[in-house]
Protein backbone atom coordinates (compact mmCIF):
# COMPACT_ATOMS: atom_id res chain seq x y z
CA UNK A 1 0.00 0.00 0.00
CA UNK A 2 1.22 3.50 -0.86
CA UNK A 3 1.31 5.18 2.56
CA UNK A 4 2.12 8.58 1.09
CA UNK A 5 -1.05 8.46 -0.95
CA UNK A 6 -3.18 7.11 1.88
CA UNK A 7 -1.78 9.27 4.70
CA UNK A 8 -4.26 12.11 4.17
CA UNK A 9 -7.43 9.92 4.34
CA UNK A 10 -5.93 8.12 7.34
CA UNK A 11 -5.32 11.39 9.20
CA UNK A 12 -8.84 12.59 8.43
CA UNK A 13 -10.36 9.34 9.70
CA UNK A 14 -8.20 9.44 12.83
CA UNK A 15 -9.12 13.07 13.53
CA UNK A 16 -12.85 12.38 13.13
CA UNK A 17 -12.59 9.31 15.35
CA UNK A 18 -10.73 11.17 18.12
CA UNK A 19 -13.24 14.00 17.91
CA UNK A 20 -16.14 11.56 18.35
CA UNK A 21 -14.28 9.61 21.06
CA UNK A 22 -13.64 12.69 23.20
CA UNK A 23 -16.92 14.46 22.37
CA UNK A 24 -17.83 16.31 25.60
CA UNK A 25 -21.42 15.09 25.70
CA UNK A 26 -22.84 15.43 29.20
CA UNK A 27 -20.98 18.63 30.03
CA UNK A 28 -23.76 21.22 30.60
CA UNK A 29 -22.19 24.03 28.56
CA UNK A 30 -21.56 21.78 25.55
CA UNK A 31 -25.04 20.26 25.70
CA UNK A 32 -26.58 23.72 26.01
CA UNK A 33 -24.53 25.01 23.06
CA UNK A 34 -25.79 22.13 20.88
CA UNK A 35 -29.34 22.91 21.99
CA UNK A 36 -28.89 26.62 21.22
CA UNK A 37 -27.49 25.88 17.76
CA UNK A 38 -30.56 23.79 16.95
CA UNK A 39 -32.88 26.43 18.40
CA UNK A 40 -31.25 29.17 16.33
CA UNK A 41 -31.38 27.22 13.07
CA UNK A 42 -35.03 26.33 13.81
CA UNK A 43 -35.84 30.01 14.40
CA UNK A 44 -33.93 30.98 11.26
CA UNK A 45 -35.80 28.43 9.15
CA UNK A 46 -39.15 29.70 10.47
CA UNK A 47 -38.49 33.42 10.36
CA UNK A 48 -36.12 33.94 7.44
CA UNK A 49 -36.18 31.20 4.84
CA UNK A 50 -39.81 31.58 3.76
CA UNK A 51 -40.23 35.33 4.09
CA UNK A 52 -36.70 36.59 3.35
CA UNK A 53 -34.65 34.13 1.36
CA UNK A 54 -37.24 32.72 -1.05
CA UNK A 55 -38.27 36.20 -2.34
CA UNK A 56 -34.58 37.15 -2.48
CA UNK A 57 -33.80 34.02 -4.52
CA UNK A 58 -36.58 34.84 -6.97
CA UNK A 59 -35.32 38.43 -7.30
CA UNK A 60 -31.75 37.23 -7.83
CA UNK A 61 -32.94 34.71 -10.42
CA UNK A 62 -34.87 37.44 -12.20
CA UNK A 63 -31.76 39.61 -12.34
CA UNK A 64 -29.97 36.80 -14.15
CA UNK A 65 -32.75 36.36 -16.72
CA UNK A 66 -34.63 39.63 -17.20
CA UNK A 67 -31.90 42.23 -16.64
CA UNK A 68 -29.47 42.56 -19.52
CA UNK A 69 -25.80 42.29 -18.75
CA UNK A 70 -25.28 45.56 -20.57
CA UNK A 71 -27.65 47.36 -18.19
CA UNK A 72 -25.81 46.06 -15.12
CA UNK A 73 -22.46 47.04 -16.62
CA UNK A 74 -23.78 50.48 -17.57
CA UNK A 75 -24.75 51.38 -14.01
CA UNK A 76 -22.58 49.12 -11.84
CA UNK A 77 -19.85 47.76 -14.13
CA UNK A 78 -16.12 48.36 -13.93
CA UNK A 79 -16.40 51.26 -16.41
CA UNK A 80 -19.61 52.76 -15.01
CA UNK A 81 -19.83 56.33 -13.80
CA UNK A 82 -18.38 56.10 -10.28
CA UNK A 83 -20.68 58.70 -8.70
CA UNK A 84 -23.78 57.00 -10.09
CA UNK A 85 -22.57 53.46 -9.32
CA UNK A 86 -21.54 54.09 -5.72
CA UNK A 87 -24.45 56.44 -5.11
CA UNK A 88 -26.99 53.80 -6.11
CA UNK A 89 -25.20 51.04 -4.17
CA UNK A 90 -24.65 53.06 -0.99
CA UNK A 91 -28.31 54.00 -0.47
CA UNK A 92 -29.75 50.62 -1.41
CA UNK A 93 -30.36 49.80 2.23
CA UNK A 94 -32.98 52.54 2.50
CA UNK A 95 -35.12 50.32 0.26
CA UNK A 96 -33.85 46.83 1.18
CA UNK A 97 -34.42 46.37 4.91
CA UNK A 98 -32.70 42.98 4.85
CA UNK A 99 -30.16 41.13 6.97
CA UNK A 100 -26.64 40.11 5.97
CA UNK A 101 -27.89 36.74 4.68
CA UNK A 102 -30.86 37.95 2.64
CA UNK A 103 -28.72 40.40 0.66
CA UNK A 104 -26.44 37.57 -0.55
CA UNK A 105 -28.61 36.28 -3.41
CA UNK A 106 -29.08 39.85 -4.64
CA UNK A 107 -25.35 40.49 -4.47
CA UNK A 108 -24.63 37.24 -6.30
CA UNK A 109 -27.10 38.22 -9.01
CA UNK A 110 -25.56 41.60 -9.86
CA UNK A 111 -21.97 40.38 -9.38
CA UNK A 112 -22.36 37.50 -11.81
CA UNK A 113 -24.10 39.75 -14.31
CA UNK A 114 -21.00 41.95 -14.58
CA UNK A 115 -21.13 44.48 -11.74
CA UNK A 116 -17.70 45.75 -10.72
CA UNK A 117 -16.27 44.48 -7.45
CA UNK A 118 -16.37 48.03 -6.05
CA UNK A 119 -20.07 48.87 -6.57
CA UNK A 120 -21.06 45.26 -5.80
CA UNK A 121 -19.16 45.41 -2.48
CA UNK A 122 -20.75 48.76 -1.66
CA UNK A 123 -24.16 47.19 -2.28
CA UNK A 124 -23.21 44.14 -0.21
CA UNK A 125 -22.37 46.29 2.79
CA UNK A 126 -25.12 48.89 2.36
CA UNK A 127 -27.99 46.44 1.89
CA UNK A 128 -28.20 45.33 5.54
CA UNK A 129 -26.31 48.25 7.12
CA UNK A 130 -28.34 51.25 5.92
CA UNK A 131 -31.70 50.26 7.32
CA UNK A 132 -33.85 53.33 8.04
CA UNK A 133 -35.99 51.63 10.69
CA UNK A 134 -32.92 50.17 12.44
CA UNK A 135 -31.19 53.55 12.44
CA UNK A 136 -34.28 55.28 13.88
CA UNK A 137 -34.55 52.57 16.53
CA UNK A 138 -30.87 53.03 17.37
CA UNK A 139 -31.38 56.77 17.86
CA UNK A 140 -34.41 56.30 20.09
CA UNK A 141 -32.93 53.60 22.33
CA UNK A 142 -29.18 54.27 22.32
CA UNK A 143 -29.21 58.05 21.82
CA UNK A 144 -29.52 60.41 18.87
CA UNK A 145 -25.75 60.74 18.51
CA UNK A 146 -25.39 56.96 18.18
CA UNK A 147 -28.14 56.88 15.56
CA UNK A 148 -26.50 59.66 13.53
CA UNK A 149 -23.07 58.06 13.85
CA UNK A 150 -24.48 54.75 12.61
CA UNK A 151 -26.24 56.38 9.64
CA UNK A 152 -23.25 58.46 8.56
CA UNK A 153 -20.78 55.66 9.21
CA UNK A 154 -22.78 53.11 7.22
CA UNK A 155 -23.06 55.32 4.14
CA UNK A 156 -19.38 56.33 4.28
CA UNK A 157 -18.35 52.72 4.93
CA UNK A 158 -20.18 51.41 1.88
CA UNK A 159 -18.44 53.90 -0.42
CA UNK A 160 -14.97 53.56 1.12
CA UNK A 161 -15.14 49.76 1.23
CA UNK A 162 -16.35 49.66 -2.37
CA UNK A 163 -13.59 51.99 -3.57
CA UNK A 164 -10.99 50.05 -1.57
CA UNK A 165 -12.08 46.75 -3.12
CA UNK A 166 -11.90 48.37 -6.56
CA UNK A 167 -8.37 49.68 -5.94
CA UNK A 168 -7.08 46.43 -4.42
CA UNK A 169 -8.35 44.43 -7.40
CA UNK A 170 -7.91 47.16 -10.02
CA UNK A 171 -5.92 44.92 -12.41
CA UNK A 172 -8.65 42.32 -12.39
CA UNK A 173 -11.26 45.07 -12.81
CA UNK A 174 -9.37 46.50 -15.78
CA UNK A 175 -9.41 43.08 -17.45
CA UNK A 176 -13.13 42.74 -16.74
CA UNK A 177 -13.79 46.22 -18.17
CA UNK A 178 -11.89 45.41 -21.37
CA UNK A 179 -13.89 42.20 -21.76
CA UNK A 180 -17.15 44.02 -21.18
CA UNK A 181 -16.34 46.66 -23.80
CA UNK A 182 -15.80 43.93 -26.37
CA UNK A 183 -19.21 42.36 -25.75
CA UNK A 184 -21.91 42.98 -28.39
CA UNK A 185 -25.01 45.01 -27.62
CA UNK A 186 -27.95 42.78 -26.71
CA UNK A 187 -31.19 42.79 -28.67
CA UNK A 188 -33.87 45.13 -27.41
CA UNK A 189 -36.23 43.27 -25.08
CA UNK A 190 -38.98 44.28 -22.70
CA UNK A 191 -39.27 48.05 -22.07
CA UNK A 192 -37.22 49.30 -19.14
CA UNK A 193 -40.24 50.66 -17.28
CA UNK A 194 -41.92 47.25 -17.31
CA UNK A 195 -38.80 45.50 -16.02
CA UNK A 196 -38.38 48.17 -13.34
CA UNK A 197 -42.00 47.86 -12.21
CA UNK A 198 -41.65 44.07 -12.07
CA UNK A 199 -38.62 44.32 -9.78
CA UNK A 200 -40.13 47.06 -7.62
CA UNK A 201 -43.20 44.91 -6.94
CA UNK A 202 -41.03 41.94 -5.94
CA UNK A 203 -38.90 44.15 -3.70
CA UNK A 204 -42.07 45.57 -2.10
CA UNK A 205 -43.27 42.04 -1.33
CA UNK A 206 -39.90 41.25 0.26
CA UNK A 207 -39.82 44.46 2.32
CA UNK A 208 -43.40 44.48 3.64
CA UNK A 209 -43.54 40.74 4.35
CA UNK A 210 -40.55 41.26 6.66
CA UNK A 211 -41.60 44.57 8.20
CA UNK A 212 -40.55 44.31 11.85
CA UNK A 213 -42.67 45.31 14.82
CA UNK A 214 -41.55 48.71 16.19
CA UNK A 215 -40.95 49.37 19.87
CA UNK A 216 -43.91 51.76 20.19
CA UNK A 217 -47.55 50.86 19.57
CA UNK A 218 -48.26 54.06 17.67
CA UNK A 219 -46.91 56.15 14.83
CA UNK A 220 -46.24 55.54 11.14
CA UNK A 221 -43.98 52.51 11.59
CA UNK A 222 -46.58 50.72 13.71
CA UNK A 223 -49.36 51.63 11.29
CA UNK A 224 -47.42 50.04 8.45
CA UNK A 225 -46.69 46.99 10.61
CA UNK A 226 -50.37 46.52 11.41
CA UNK A 227 -51.16 46.57 7.68
CA UNK A 228 -48.08 44.67 6.47
CA UNK A 229 -49.93 41.58 5.27
CA UNK A 230 -52.65 43.57 3.56
CA UNK A 231 -49.99 45.61 1.74
CA UNK A 232 -48.08 42.42 0.88
CA UNK A 233 -51.28 40.88 -0.50
CA UNK A 234 -51.95 43.92 -2.68
CA UNK A 235 -48.47 43.80 -4.18
CA UNK A 236 -48.81 40.03 -4.65
CA UNK A 237 -51.99 40.67 -6.65
CA UNK A 238 -50.21 43.26 -8.77
CA UNK A 239 -47.40 40.77 -9.29
CA UNK A 240 -49.88 38.19 -10.58
CA UNK A 241 -51.33 40.71 -13.05
CA UNK A 242 -47.80 41.52 -14.29
CA UNK A 243 -47.06 37.83 -14.89
CA UNK A 244 -50.24 37.52 -16.97
CA UNK A 245 -50.05 40.80 -18.88
CA UNK A 246 -46.31 41.20 -19.51
CA UNK A 247 -44.91 37.68 -19.23
CA UNK A 248 -47.79 35.93 -21.01
CA UNK A 249 -48.36 33.42 -18.24
CA UNK A 250 -51.72 31.61 -18.44
CA UNK A 251 -54.26 33.29 -16.20
CA UNK A 252 -55.51 29.99 -14.82
CA UNK A 253 -52.01 29.13 -13.57
CA UNK A 254 -51.76 32.38 -11.64
CA UNK A 255 -55.27 31.87 -10.28
CA UNK A 256 -54.35 28.32 -9.24
CA UNK A 257 -51.54 29.79 -7.13
CA UNK A 258 -53.56 32.70 -5.71
CA UNK A 259 -56.67 30.79 -4.60
CA UNK A 260 -55.00 28.37 -2.13
CA UNK A 261 -52.99 31.20 -0.56
CA UNK A 262 -56.08 33.40 -0.24
CA UNK A 263 -58.12 30.49 1.08
CA UNK A 264 -55.59 29.75 3.81
CA UNK A 265 -55.51 33.40 4.87
CA UNK A 266 -59.27 34.01 4.79
CA UNK A 267 -61.01 30.69 5.37
CA UNK A 268 -58.78 28.89 7.88
CA UNK A 269 -60.63 27.51 10.94
CA UNK A 270 -60.40 29.53 14.19
CA UNK A 271 -58.47 26.71 15.86
CA UNK A 272 -55.35 27.58 13.85
CA UNK A 273 -53.27 30.31 15.58
CA UNK A 274 -53.69 33.61 13.77
CA UNK A 275 -49.94 34.35 13.65
CA UNK A 276 -49.30 31.24 11.52
CA UNK A 277 -51.84 32.08 8.82
CA UNK A 278 -49.93 34.77 6.88
CA UNK A 279 -46.72 32.73 6.83
CA UNK A 280 -48.61 29.60 5.77
CA UNK A 281 -50.37 31.53 3.00
CA UNK A 282 -47.04 33.03 1.91
CA UNK A 283 -45.51 29.55 1.83
CA UNK A 284 -48.40 28.23 -0.27
CA UNK A 285 -47.95 31.10 -2.73
CA UNK A 286 -44.19 30.51 -2.93
CA UNK A 287 -44.66 26.78 -3.58
CA UNK A 288 -47.28 27.48 -6.22
CA UNK A 289 -45.07 30.05 -7.93
CA UNK A 290 -42.22 27.55 -7.96
CA UNK A 291 -44.44 24.91 -9.58
CA UNK A 292 -45.83 27.09 -12.38
CA UNK A 293 -42.45 28.65 -13.19
CA UNK A 294 -40.52 25.38 -13.11
CA UNK A 295 -42.91 23.77 -15.60
CA UNK A 296 -42.69 26.63 -18.11
CA UNK A 297 -40.55 26.10 -21.22
CA UNK A 298 -39.79 29.74 -21.95
CA UNK A 299 -38.20 32.66 -20.11
CA UNK A 300 -40.33 32.02 -17.03
CA UNK A 301 -38.79 28.55 -16.84
CA UNK A 302 -35.34 30.11 -17.18
CA UNK A 303 -36.26 32.41 -14.29
CA UNK A 304 -36.95 29.43 -12.02
CA UNK A 305 -33.78 27.66 -13.16
CA UNK A 306 -31.72 30.73 -12.25
CA UNK A 307 -33.53 31.02 -8.92
CA UNK A 308 -32.90 27.35 -8.12
CA UNK A 309 -29.21 27.74 -8.93
CA UNK A 310 -28.87 30.45 -6.29
CA UNK A 311 -30.97 28.54 -3.76
CA UNK A 312 -29.04 25.27 -3.93
CA UNK A 313 -25.71 27.09 -3.70
CA UNK A 314 -26.53 29.52 -0.91
CA UNK A 315 -29.15 27.94 1.36
CA UNK A 316 -27.13 24.91 2.63
CA UNK A 317 -24.17 27.12 3.52
CA UNK A 318 -26.41 29.61 5.31
CA UNK A 319 -28.13 26.96 7.41
CA UNK A 320 -24.79 25.37 8.31
CA UNK A 321 -23.38 28.79 9.21
CA UNK A 322 -26.36 29.62 11.43
CA UNK A 323 -25.94 26.25 13.15
CA UNK A 324 -22.27 26.99 13.90
CA UNK A 325 -23.03 30.57 14.99
CA UNK A 326 -25.68 29.30 17.40
CA UNK A 327 -23.27 26.75 18.85
CA UNK A 328 -20.58 29.38 19.43
CA UNK A 329 -22.63 32.40 20.53
CA UNK A 330 -26.17 31.15 21.19
CA UNK A 331 -29.29 33.26 20.77
CA UNK A 332 -30.37 36.59 22.23
CA UNK A 333 -30.49 36.04 25.98
CA UNK A 334 -29.06 32.50 25.72
CA UNK A 335 -25.42 31.49 25.78
CA UNK A 336 -23.56 29.19 23.41
CA UNK A 337 -20.20 27.56 24.05
CA UNK A 338 -18.59 31.03 24.51
CA UNK A 339 -19.65 32.59 27.85
CA UNK A 340 -21.37 35.96 27.46
CA UNK A 341 -19.29 37.43 30.27
CA UNK A 342 -16.21 36.98 28.11
CA UNK A 343 -17.79 39.27 25.53
CA UNK A 344 -18.99 41.79 28.12
CA UNK A 345 -15.61 42.00 29.84
CA UNK A 346 -13.74 42.43 26.55
CA UNK A 347 -15.69 45.45 25.27
CA UNK A 348 -15.46 47.83 28.21
CA UNK A 349 -13.82 51.24 27.76
CA UNK A 350 -12.59 52.60 24.46
CA UNK A 351 -9.24 50.89 23.96
CA UNK A 352 -8.06 49.50 20.64
CA UNK A 353 -8.52 45.99 22.02
CA UNK A 354 -12.14 46.66 23.03
CA UNK A 355 -13.04 48.20 19.67
CA UNK A 356 -11.25 45.51 17.70
CA UNK A 357 -12.88 42.73 19.70
CA UNK A 358 -16.33 44.32 19.24
CA UNK A 359 -15.74 44.57 15.47
CA UNK A 360 -14.60 40.95 15.17
CA UNK A 361 -17.38 39.66 17.41
CA UNK A 362 -19.95 41.66 15.44
CA UNK A 363 -18.57 40.36 12.15
CA UNK A 364 -19.00 36.71 13.19
CA UNK A 365 -22.29 37.00 15.10
CA UNK A 366 -25.60 36.63 13.27
CA UNK A 367 -28.00 39.56 13.73
CA UNK A 368 -31.52 39.37 12.41
CA UNK A 369 -32.80 42.78 11.31
CA UNK A 370 -33.32 45.12 14.32
CA UNK A 371 -32.08 42.59 16.93
CA UNK A 372 -28.69 44.27 17.22
CA UNK A 373 -30.21 47.24 19.09
CA UNK A 374 -31.61 45.36 22.13
CA UNK A 375 -28.46 43.22 22.24
CA UNK A 376 -26.32 46.35 22.43
CA UNK A 377 -28.65 47.89 24.99
CA UNK A 378 -27.95 44.93 27.27
CA UNK A 379 -24.20 45.03 26.60
CA UNK A 380 -24.01 48.77 27.31
CA UNK A 381 -25.87 48.14 30.56
CA UNK A 382 -23.17 45.59 31.39
CA UNK A 383 -20.38 48.11 30.89
CA UNK A 384 -19.74 48.17 27.14
CA UNK A 385 -18.12 51.41 25.94
CA UNK A 386 -19.82 53.63 23.36
CA UNK A 387 -16.96 53.25 20.90
CA UNK A 388 -17.12 49.43 20.84
CA UNK A 389 -20.93 49.71 20.65
CA UNK A 390 -20.68 51.70 17.41
CA UNK A 391 -18.00 49.34 16.11
CA UNK A 392 -20.31 46.40 16.63
CA UNK A 393 -23.22 48.29 15.01
CA UNK A 394 -21.14 49.00 11.90
CA UNK A 395 -19.66 45.51 11.57
CA UNK A 396 -22.46 43.31 12.88
CA UNK A 397 -25.48 43.79 10.60
CA UNK A 398 -23.36 43.71 7.42
CA UNK A 399 -21.47 40.49 8.19
CA UNK A 400 -21.98 37.13 9.87
CA UNK A 401 -20.35 33.73 9.85
CA UNK A 402 -23.08 32.33 7.55
CA UNK A 403 -22.63 35.19 5.08
CA UNK A 404 -18.85 34.69 5.01
CA UNK A 405 -19.28 31.03 4.04
CA UNK A 406 -21.56 32.02 1.17
CA UNK A 407 -19.35 34.90 0.00
CA UNK A 408 -16.44 32.48 -0.26
CA UNK A 409 -18.45 30.51 -2.79
CA UNK A 410 -19.49 33.60 -4.75
CA UNK A 411 -16.32 35.66 -5.07
CA UNK A 412 -13.58 33.41 -3.67
CA UNK A 413 -11.61 33.24 -0.43
CA UNK A 414 -9.22 36.10 -1.23
CA UNK A 415 -11.91 38.70 -1.94
CA UNK A 416 -14.02 37.49 0.98
CA UNK A 417 -11.14 37.88 3.43
CA UNK A 418 -10.35 41.32 2.00
CA UNK A 419 -13.96 42.46 2.41
CA UNK A 420 -14.16 41.16 5.99
CA UNK A 421 -10.84 42.76 6.96
CA UNK A 422 -11.93 46.12 5.51
CA UNK A 423 -15.17 46.05 7.49
CA UNK A 424 -13.42 45.08 10.74
CA UNK A 425 -10.62 47.65 10.36
CA UNK A 426 -12.97 50.51 9.51
CA UNK A 427 -15.38 49.59 12.29
CA UNK A 428 -12.51 49.51 14.78
CA UNK A 429 -11.20 52.92 13.71
CA UNK A 430 -14.68 54.46 13.72
CA UNK A 431 -15.40 53.07 17.18
CA UNK A 432 -12.18 54.54 18.59
CA UNK A 433 -12.90 57.98 17.08
CA UNK A 434 -16.49 57.97 18.32
CA UNK A 435 -15.48 56.75 21.78
CA UNK A 436 -12.87 59.52 22.02
CA UNK A 437 -15.44 62.28 21.43
CA UNK A 438 -18.42 60.75 23.22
Amino acid sequence: MDWKKESKPLLIIAAVFLGMFFLPVGIPRFDNAVFESLQLVKWYAREHVLLCLIPAFFIAGAIGVFVSQTSVMKYLGAKANKILAYGVASVSGTVLAVCSCTVLPLFAGIYRMGAGIGPASAFLYAGPAINVLAIVLTGRILGIEMGLARAIGAIVFSIVIGLSMHLIYRKEEATKAATQMAMPEPEAGRPLWKTSAYFLVMIAILVFANWGKPMQDSGVWHAIFSLKWLITSIFSGIFGVILIAWFKMAWWKVLAVALPAAGIALLAPPSIPHEFLPVTAFAAGSIGLSVITSTDKGEIGDWFSSTWTFAKQILPLLLFGVLVAGFLLGRVGHEGIIPSEWVSSAVGGNSFRANFFASVAGAFMYFATLTEVPILQGLIGSGMGKGPALALLLAGPALSLPSMLVLNGIMGLKKTVTFVVLVVVMATISGMIYGYFF
